[in-house]
């Protein structure tokens, strides 16, 4: 995404009036809506065909599950970012939308504002979440960490220091725009940081990068 250039945004919806009303003040702030659709497998498809830089996504569908969504647009989509917009809160939802891969949670109580943040910064890779549920995902790495694992393989790939230093951030919570106001770097240096640190460790998303940091004792 070029500087300048609108954030893409596909709406995901099965509310008509909610999900034109929701296109409506994207469009307003300045975002560009490329579609709009009430049904998952339908969302899959045009998500592929007009590549959004965020998907924001309803839980609940009519066809299949958001998290099912989620499963069809990672991977098939390069790059494409998930901001979950439910009106459920429930911790086990919130969970599995994250383990499939969205990048944020907001309730749909969420101010307008709030909500057009949240869309600006799912776009620059940050992890948002409504108030609380940040608490419930890192407490849900933490569970994960310390479940028993296969041993590791030797030649596990070796991290630059830099590298270490944000994946230890990255596991303390902090957004990319945090960690790069700390180091001094720009939000695109600490994104290629925290893409090649994917990459060598063979990982898919923050989730099992987090989980991953927490098992090194990053965290610490």
């Amino acid at each position: 995404m070029s500087v300048g250039t609108p954030i893409r945004v596909m709406v995901v919806d099965d509310h008509p009036m909610w999900r034109e009303g929701v296109a409506r003040d994207l469009t307003e702030a300045g975002y560009a809506v490329v579609a709009t659709t009430g049904e998952g497998r339908q969302a899959i498809r045009i998500a592929a065909a007009t590549r959004p830089d965020v998907v924001v996504l309803d839980l609940q569908l009519p066809d299949i599950s958001g998290v099912e969504v989620i499963d069809g647009l990672i991977g098939r989509v390069p790059g494409i970012r998930v901001l979950m917009l439910s009106a459920s809160g429930e911790q086990q939802s919130v969970l599995d939308a994250v383990k499939a891969g969205a990048t944020g949670y907001l309730i749909k109580s969420a101010a307008p504002a709030e909500f057009l943040e949240a869309v600006r910064r799912t776009a620059a890779g940050d992890a948002v979440f409504t108030p609380g549920l940040a608490g419930l995902v890192l407490g849900e790495y933490r569970r994960l960490a310390a479940a028993p694992e296969p041993a590791e393989e030797e030649g596990t790939p070796r991290l630059t220091e830099r590298e270490t230093e944000v994946l230890r951030l990255v596991a303390k919570g902090l957004s990319y725009k945090q960690i790069a106001e700390r180091f001094g770097l720009s939000h695109r240096t600490v994104q290629n940081h925290v893409q090649n640190t994917l990459g060598k460790l063979q990982l898919h998303n923050r989730v099992e990068l987090t989980r991953y940091a927490i098992e090194q004792g990053l965290d610490d």
